[in-house]
């Protein structure tokens, strides 16, 4: 399959650069945050290829249920069926292309598409083809219903994350994701991630951002910023206190010595059990590229689903985790619950004007992709190889897509 020819008008030569080592690199032209055809390209070509994040289980929580989603413009349908089963399709009619489903909500029959009514059941399976074969003529042996259901996703559901596979050739989820829950055993144990609960309330909220994608995953990769973004942050949890990670080509971010948000809000919950009592300061913030953003303390964690709108706008998706039924549901630890969310709350919404204000510098010609620190920068840049990669292997230069 040839590369688009709209990704031939971006300066793909010079990604090249953003492969040289860190003192020598030049970071992603403007073009990349800012361009339409390039944006579907990278939905297509880019993020297709291994496992993106499309929401939440829990919003799909019953029997019978189904959620439509739009990513990045692609019509997708989260859909529950009467065995409690999840997957996602996409969410057109076989027939001729109608978008089957417009609102989220339980299906007690089969899901109906309004041109011609064609129905399915909550496995995807074409069901009913009214005159098909002509008037009240229902069946036909010309056409085989069985060979034209919903066209399914590889998909699959961790830390109550929706991922899914476009292309349908990334390695297994569970290969994909194994490198960072091995990492995490010296502080979950080997089922801690299994004790994570989401709580009823105090446990979500979404930020919409003017923004490319790419920036809020580089904004969190690194600490170099929180002297003058995060000044609250900084006085618990400084800058020197920090360190980068960079693992297995598909993660980065950075970790903290010296997390202690439990004693500055006042907070008191469960921990996990197998977290080293000499390392209960510790907590680690770590991209899984593409776009989910993950982070870990001693009593609690939380994803960050980010949600491409558009090449200027993306929409963070937050969601707490916390230590076991109790941590989740009990009243006595509401008001813990609330502290940490607000908490969150105010770090995620002062790098607002950070990311905002690089996207709207990538609409000047003075910039051409910038450089990076050698030492405060390197997740940064690591993601950024990252993306060189994919895209001059979507391009036809798989030498460079190690």
């Amino acid at each position: 399959m040839n590369a688009p020819t709209e990704i031939r008008n971006f300066k793909v030569f010079e990604l090249k650069n953003v492969l040289n080592p860190i003192e020598e690199a030049v970071g992603l032209g403007n073009e990349f945050y800012t361009d339409d055809s390039y944006f579907k390209f990278e939905r297509d070509r880019v993020l297709a290829q291994g496992w993106a994040c499309i929401g939440f289980a829990s919003d799909v929580g019953t029997n019978n249920y189904v959620k439509p989603i739009e990513f990045m413009g692609l019509p997708l349908l989260m859909m529950r069926n009467r065995d409690g089963a999840l997957q996602v399709f996409h969410n057109v009619c076989s027939h001729r292309g109608m978008k089957l489903v417009h609102e989220a909500g339980e299906i007690q029959g089969l899901i109906r598409c309004a041109y011609h009514s064609w129905t399915y059941d909550l496995n995807g399976a074409l069901k009913g083809t009214p005159h098909v074969g002509g008037i009240n003529q229902h069946k036909d042996p010309r056409f085989a219903c069985e060979k034209h259901g919903l066209k399914a996703l590889r998909s699959h559901v961790w830390m109550d994350m929706v991922f899914v596979n476009l292309s349908g050739t990334a390695p297994a989820f569970e290969d994909a994701i194994r490198p960072l829950t091995e990492r995490w055993e010296q502080f979950l144990g080997k089922d801690g991630m299994s004790l994570l609960r989401a709580p009823i309330s105090d446990g979500a909220m979404s930020i919409e951002v003017n923004c490319n994608w790419k920036l809020a995953v580089e904004n969190y990769c690194e600490a170099y910023h929180l002297p003058w973004v995060h000044p609250s942050l900084n006085t618990y949890s400084r800058l020197e206190d920090h360190y980068n990670i960079m693992f297995d080509g598909n993660f980065a971010g950075q970790g903290s010595y010296a997390y202690n948000l439990a004693d500055i809000e006042g907070t008191s919950l469960p921990t996990f059990p197998s977290w080293p009592a000499d390392r209960m300061r510790n907590a680690e913030y770590v991209a899984f590229f593409p776009n989910v953003l993950l982070g870990i303390q001693a009593d609690h964690a939380f994803a960050m689903v980010l949600e491409p709108l558009a090449p200027n706008k993306t929409v963070e998706h937050l969601r707490l985790f916390y230590v076991g039924d109790e941590a989740a549901r009990k009243d006595i630890y509401a008001a813990s619950r609330h502290a940490i969310l607000s908490a969150w709350r105010v770090v995620f919404s002062e790098d607002i004007g950070a990311v905002e204000g690089m996207q709207a510098g990538r609409q000047s010609p003075g910039y051409q992709g910038g450089v990076f620190s050698p030492e405060m920068d390197v997740p940064t840049h690591y993601f950024h190889q990252w993306a060189a990669r994919r895209i001059l292997s979507a391009n036809g230069q798989g030498q460079e897509a190690a």
